[in-house]
């Protein structure tokens, strides 16, 4: 594969990227988490009416752009270095695995989703099986119906407002309608990411409208790839935040980036980012084939999670005592770290 970008996809990258700093001058970070939306809608609204970023890996049979999934990762790259808060997450994760789906059912809801409609699917990212859930028995008052069994499915990343609801049975897919479903906002370790709790008080063959089949192994590899965009994006921003700091800073009559010993460290940071991008991309291109490469998905997963993860803590650390206080954006991209690196962590061979 040719590691480098067209000029179209550097285009795209240019476009989102200057979209999202005209959005955090105007609503930064911390407004858009306390919007009831939890995100700044007029950047999502944008972002899917005039770029069509929720329309890129959707054919352009069923309404879409007809790019591949690699265009959208890229997108997803550029949110995941501001954090912004946006449905997308949950919105290319439903569409990617519709598009595999692929039945009458599944091109319908992909139609909406190429028209803007947020998705989410319900599905345990913390680990391969996605059909992990707890039922719980209730008593019922009626004589007819002595009780009532929920089920529950936890980490539905961005269940919260979404507007087309997937949830994975077994090998089956459905569509429950939202308003049929218990949807509860959960609390999370990343507040810039969107959880919550599904609930249903039926069966979901019973609850939802049967879409097709889907092998949970998938979803998992979708996912754990999606997250290498929002790590490799946020390890790269992290990092120039850093540098841009340690230039700024004076000590001893000095930058601090003078330093040698700190410029050595990072070097040692900037060959961990760019590692992990490319590992990322590579793991894009290999969704795109007809039969990924799940080793080198892992592979990719594992990497962008760990150097993420030192990239955010070198942050900190090269930062001092500022990077401690609840105003500065350290502790947000050190939260990211550790909670993509538990989403998705188990890939499997399908």
């Amino acid at each position: 594969m040719r590691f480098a970008l067209s000029e179209e996809q550097s285009d795209l990258v240019a476009t989102v990227r200057t979209l999202i700093a005209k959005r955090a001058a105007s609503m930064d970070l911390r407004a858009a988490l306390a919007t009831p939306e939890g995100y700044d809608t007029s950047l999502w609204q944008t972002l899917t009416e005039q770029i069509g970023v929720s329309a890129l890996a959707v054919p352009e049979a069923h309404g879409g752009v007809g790019c591949t999934y690699l265009e959208a990762h890229l997108v997803l790259e550029e949110l995941g270095a501001g954090l912004a808060p946006s449905p997308f997450v949950g919105t290319l994760l439903a569409t990617q695995i519709l598009a595999s789906a692929d039945t009458p059912a599944a091109h319908e809801l992909l139609e909406r989703i190429a028209g803007g409609a947020a998705a989410a699917l319900a599905a345990n990212a913390a680990g391969s099986d996605l059909t992990d859930r707890s039922v719980r028995s209730e008593t019922d008052p009626s004589a007819t119906s002595p009780t009532a069994s929920t089920q529950t499915w936890p980490m539905v990343i961005d269940g919260p407002g979404a507007e087309i609801l997937l949830l994975v049975e077994n090998d089956r897919l459905y569509a429950v309608d939202p308003a049929a479903a218990e949807i509860t906002p959960a609390p999370a370790l990343d507040p810039t990411m969107r959880l919550a709790t599904l609930a249903l008080a039926q069966a979901p063959d019973t609850a939802g409208d049967p879409i097709g089949t889907v092998d949970p192994a998938y979803v998992t590899t979708v996912g754990a790839t999606m997250m290498t965009a929002l790590q490799a994006g946020a390890a790269r921003e992290a990092l120039e935040r850093t540098v841009a700091y340690l230039k700024e800073r004076h000590q001893f009559g000095r930058p601090l980036g003078s330093f040698q010993a700190l410029k050595h460290r990072c070097a040692d940071l900037l060959v961990q980012v760019e590692t992990a991008r490319t590992m990322s991309w590579a793991a894009a291109w290999e969704l795109t084939q007809e039969t990924p490469d799940v080793r080198l998905i892992q592979a990719a997963k594992t990497w962008c999670s760990d150097a993420f993860s030192q990239v955010a803590a070198e942050m900190v650390q090269l930062h001092g005592g500022v990077a401690i206080t609840w105003e500065h954006d350290a502790h947000l991209y050190f939260k990211r770290a550790h909670a993509t690196a538990q989403l998705w962590k188990d890939v499997h061979a399908r």
